[in-house]
Formats: structure tokens, C-alpha cells, sequence
């Protein structure tokens, strides 16, 4: 009997593939309109999922068997950081190689959805010649690394910003299969030197990564104790920066984060990420990699539902893990600093950078960038971009920053927005501003049900009760997911909605808008239709007995799902006649 661990199949798959190629150079051009299941695991890495768009399925001759497939491309975009030009090159291609919307993701990318398998070399080449990159945006890998987005005036600010770029140069991919299957020139065959990396003939070949990658994918943010709008406490590794007289003179290390749950395996959880250690700004790099030396070579490769860093820390417990990350670091660790997160900005409306210009936050539904027969904000940001030539920051809440704008801007931005009828951020409901969908159906091939589409029309129907109550400027998180994958971080939020099964949804109430307290199950397998009827006498309660300054998650929490349950039952009673 041997006491080796048999691997996933996916870790197969890695270890065979001659550093992330496979077989995807020869089935780009194999007249498919789809690649095969070793290349899809692969094709994560470059930053592209294959999708099937079953709305389109079901009017196929053939019925469901036949897939109508599709590609998700998204870029990694550190700290959500890019230029007008940049923008406008991504807009370019929804309209012209995708299905005419751009998506902004919840960890501050860029997503190209609709794409064929003929135009995906074509889409990766034109987003590495506006110097941006899909490498590492999927995969088992550093994904995107997220920062405050704030463009105020000032060190703290602009040093998390360079930490981001840097750990995200540090800890991208070396592989030159992204180069060779992507950017290569087909006619004279020479790598091209673009936003994917060098390319260097000379360069290592994965001195972090080695032949297997990571077990899972790993996901880092950096963010402030006064500003936690990364939600630092949901990521793998976490950097508060603990700041002094407007300087950050260090860090916080926060580890083993992560929202994705298998229902059906007991062995998973949410988890947020705990304090682990102090470290000065010059230690950040070395320590950050250390915790992915860790997780690279103790994390689990025989069972990818249990294989994210959430799992090994709670296998090993923090101590220990700590321990692992000094011997990998070379030295001793100390203890966190006492600050913690107290603050959340969304960075919406107007304010001054602090530089003598300005930003404007627009608050972006979901995150989709679309025109509609209502209002056409695809339109307005091109044009806002094309004549105003901002800056761009894109939030974790899925919107947009307009940034280094002149004051003699802020008219001309403002009309361009009511002349396309989008609505202002000064417009948009509390609710709506602090609301969050994923992707889901149709085109998420691991969505059970609805959420993009769906939780719009929820947020209608809540808005009115909440009018109703006197709660409409209260400030709360709602976020909802078509699985229960996390996407959109539903498990530390307010009131998480998590699909279950087609048009039914666990709720979750008792986190915060913090982000550093997890929710807990109030109702299971709730029907699209219910979902208000359940939530509304909750609010009634908030209003009659919410303790001063007291938010909505703060009191379910307090109250506890059985006193919740107990209310809840009273008041439909004396609602019925």
C-alpha cells in the first residue's frame, strides 16, 4: 500500500503542460468552436473561461445538448488603475469582438464577455498592445490585486498604489506560453513586448510558481483602517496599512480569507482572514511571498474544494502557519499592530483629490457597462473618456472612478450623464449604491440560478418599503450570487443572497458593512418571490427597536436568528386580515 496522496486531476493537468501550453496553441486552430477539458483548466490562466450561453442552448434544433459556447475575457487591472485610452480600447472590443457590454468585476478588472473561440487570440492581443494584461487575471495563481482606489492627494495613498503594481509584477506568472499563444507575430514569429511581461528568452521560467502552480487561486488586497472598501478580511492575504501622520509606516499581514462553499461538502467554509503579523513596507514583498511559498507547497492538491489557504490555516491553526511563513521568510515575525478596520468609503459622488482637481465616483449597477432603451452608460463613459480624458479607478463595488478632473470639468461630465439619462450616484437609493450581483445565469457555467438580472428588479421592490419605514438613506450591504461561490463576497455582507436552487435562495443576515464579521444562515431555500416578504418585517423590527447608531447587520446579530424568526412570525400575523 503506498501512503501517497493521489492528486486532482486538474493538478494532472498542470503538471503535464509544459508550463501552462497543453494543447491550446493546436486546438486555437482546430475548427472547433471550443476547446477541450485539459485546455480549459489551462486557458484560466491566461485569463479566459469558456462559458456556455444557455439561453442561447435552449433555441438550438438540438435542445440543452447543444452548447452555445462562449469565452469570458477579463483583465487584471492592480489597484483598478487605467487611462482613458485604455478604457476606451476595452469598449472598443465589447462593441466589436464581445456581446457589446463590458463588465466591472468585484476585485476591480475588466470583463469581455461573448467572446468566440476565433476572436479570443485577437481580443488578448489588443488588450496587451494598450499595455494591460489577462495573464494571472484566472487561475491557480495571484489574481488581481486589489488597493483603495482613492486618487487623494497624498503619500499613503499613491504608496499603496506602487505596492499594488509591484506585488502584481512580482507575482505574475513567468511563463512564455502566454507570449508564444497570444502575442506572438504568426508571420515572423517573434514575441512581441507588450502589457503581458518581456517575454525574456533569459528569464526563469516559474521561480515562484514551479511546474504545478498554486492548489487553488489566491487573492490579495492592501487597504486602509479608515477605508476597508477591498474587504480585506475576504482575501488570502490581506495588507492594512497602519498609517501615522498621514504615512504608512507598516502593515498588518491578515491570511486565509476566502468566501466559496460546496453545500453539499460539510468540509467547506467562509472563513475571514486572520491578524498574523506586523511588517515594515520594505519586508511586504518578501513576506507576501512567503505566504505563497507556504500555501504552494502545504496547501491541499488532492481535493480542490478544501485546497484555498482558508483550509490549511484552519488544519494547521495560525500559529503554526506563522511559524511556516518565518522559516520561509528567514526571520521572525512580530505580532500585529493594535489598528484595525473602523471605515468603509465607496468613493462615490464628488470630491477633491486634495491636488486642486477632482473625481467624480459614478455608481455602476452590477458593474455593467451597457446602453439600454433607459439610459446609455456605455455611451456616456466613452464619451467621458473621448472628451474628458479622466483618470480611471474602478472600485470593488463594481464602479468607476472619473479622476484629475479640472474643476471647469464638472459640468461637461455632468451633462454628458443626463444627456445619456444614467443615473447620478446623488440619485441612486442606499440600497442600490450598496448592492452587489455576480455574473450568474446565463453565461456562468457554475451559477444555479439568477442574480445579475435579478437582483435589480429586488431592489425595486425593496425600495419602496424601505420609503415606507423612513429607512431609505440606511446604510447597508446587500449582495446577492446565483451560487454559492462568493463572487460577490455575500457571506460577510448585511443581508447575503445565495442561490440554491433555480429561483431559490439561502438568506444571510448579521455581517457588516466592515467586512470583518461573518453572516449566518436566517432562512434556507427562499423563493425569488418570498425574498422581499421575508425581509421586510426584519426592517420593521430595525426601525421599532435598533439600539442609537446601531446598523442593520450590527442588530441582526444582536438579535439572533430565533428572536428574528419570532418577530418575523408576529408581524405577518397582525398583517393578515
Amino acid at each position: 500500500m503506498s501512503d501517497e496522496v493521489k492528486l486532482s486531476p486538474v493538478e494532472g493537468v498542470k503538471e503535464d503542460s509544459q508550463f501552462l501550453r497543453g494543447e491550446i496553441g493546436a486546438e486555437l486552430t482546430d475548427g472547433n468552436d471550443h476547446f477541450g477539458k485539459g485546455s480549459v483548466q489551462l486557458l484560466k490562466h491566461h485569463g479566459t473561461y469558456q462559458q456556455d450561453n444557455r439561453d442561447e442552448r435552449e433555441g438550438h434544433a438540438g435542445g440543452k445538448s447543444e452548447k452555445s459556447f462562449i469565452f469570458m475575457v477579463r483583465t487584471r487591472i492592480p489597484g483598478g488603475r487605467l487611462t482613458s485610452s485604455q478604457m476606451l480600447a476595452e469598449l472598443d472590443l465589447c462593441d466589436e469582438l464581445a456581446n457589446s457590454t463590458l463588465r466591472i468585476t468585484t476585485r476591480q478588472g475588466l470583463q469581455l464577455h461573448g467572446v468566440l473561440k476565433e476572436n479570443l487570440r485577437e481580443t488578448i492581443r489588443r488588450i496587451n498592445q494598450v499595455q494591460l494584461s489577462t495573464l494571472g487575471a484566472c487561475g491557480d495563481v495571484e489574481r488581481n490585486i486589489m488597493c483603495c482606489p482613492g486618487p487623494y492627494h497624498g503619500g499613503m495613498y499613491d504608496e499603496a498604489q506602487r505596492l499594488a503594481s509591484a506585488l502584481a509584477h512580482h507575482l505574475a506568472p513567468r511563463t512564455r506560453a502566454y507570449h508564444e499563444l497570444w502575442l506572438q507575430d504568426e508571420s515572423t514569429g517573434q514575441r512581441q513586448l507588450v502589457g503581458g511581461g518581456n517575454g525574456s528568452e533569459e528569464e526563469e521560467v516559474e521561480p515562484l510558481y514551479g511546474r504545478t502552480y498554486l492548489p487553488r487561486k489566491f487573492k490579495t488586497a492592501i487597504g486602509f483602517p479608515h477605508d476597508n472598501c477591498v474587504d480585506i478580511y475576504t482575501n488570502d492575504l490581506g495588507l492594512l496599512a497602519i498609517v501615522e501622520d498621514e504615512q504608512i509606516v507598516g502593515y498588518n499581514v491578515l491570511v486565509g480569507g476566502g468566501q466559496g462553499v460546496t453545500p453539499s461538502a460539510k468540509k467547506t467554509f467562509p472563513a475571514l482572514a486572520k491578524r498574523m503579523a506586523f511588517v515594515r513596507p520594505d519586508q511586504v514583498i518578501d513576506v507576501a511571498t512567503a505566504v505563497i511559498q507556504v500555501q504552494r507547497d502545504h496547501g491541499n492538491r488532492a481535493d480542490r474544494k478544501v485546497a484555498r489557504l482558508k483550509y490549511l490555516i484552519h488544519n494547521w491553526g495560525l500559529p503554526r502557519f506563522k511559524e511556516a511563513v518565518e522559516q520561509y521568510y528567514g526571520g521572525p515575525l512580530p505580532d500585529p499592530h493594535p489598528d484595525d478596520v473602523f471605515g468603509f468609503n465607496d468613493h462615490m459622488g464628488w470630491e477633491a483629490q486634495g491636488d486642486g482637481r477632482w473625481f467624480y465616483g459614478l455608481n455602476v449597477e452590477n458593474g455593467r457597462l451597457a446602453d439600454t432603451d433607459q439610459w446609455q452608460l456605455k455611451t456616456a463613459v466613452r464619451r467621458i473618456c473621448r472628451e474628458l480624458n479622466p483618470g480611471i479607478r474602478l472600485t470593488s463595488h463594481q464602479s468607476i472612478l472619473f479622476t484629475d478632473l479640472a474643476d471647469s470639468a464638472r459640468e461637461p461630465l455632468q451633462r454628458i450623464l443626463a444627456d445619456h439619462g444614467v443615473r447620478t450616484s446623488e440619485q441612486t437609493s442606499a440600497v442600490r449604491r450598496w448592492s452587489m450581483a455576480c455574473v450568474a445565469w446565463p453565461t456562468c457555467g457554475l451559477a444555479i440560478t439568477e442574480s445579475e438580472r435579478a437582483l435589480p428588479g429586488i431592489i425595486d421592490q425593496l425600495e419602496p418599503e424601505l420609503a415606507r419605514l423612513g429607512l431609505s438613506s440606511e446604510v447597508f450591504t446587500i449582495r446577492m450570487t446565483g451560487c454559492p461561490n462568493g463572487c460577490a463576497r455575500p457571506y460577510n455582507s448585511d443581508i447575503g443572497l445565495v442561490g440554491k436552487a433555480k429561483e431559490k435562495y439561502t438568506v444571510l443576515l448579521g455581517g457588516r458593512l466592515l467586512g470583518n464579521r461573518l453572516n449566518t444562515i436566517y432562512k434556507d431555500l427562499v423563493s425569488r418571490e418570498e425574498l422581499i416578504p421575508v425581509l421586510v418585517p426584519l426592517f420593521a423590527y430595525f426601525k421599532a427597536e435598533r439600539q442609537p447608531n446601531e446598523t442593520f447587520g450590527d442588530f441582526c446579530h444582536r438579535k439572533g436568528n430565533d428572536d428574528l424568526q419570532a418577530w418575523s412570525d408576529r408581524y405577518a400575523a397582525q398583517m393578515t386580515p
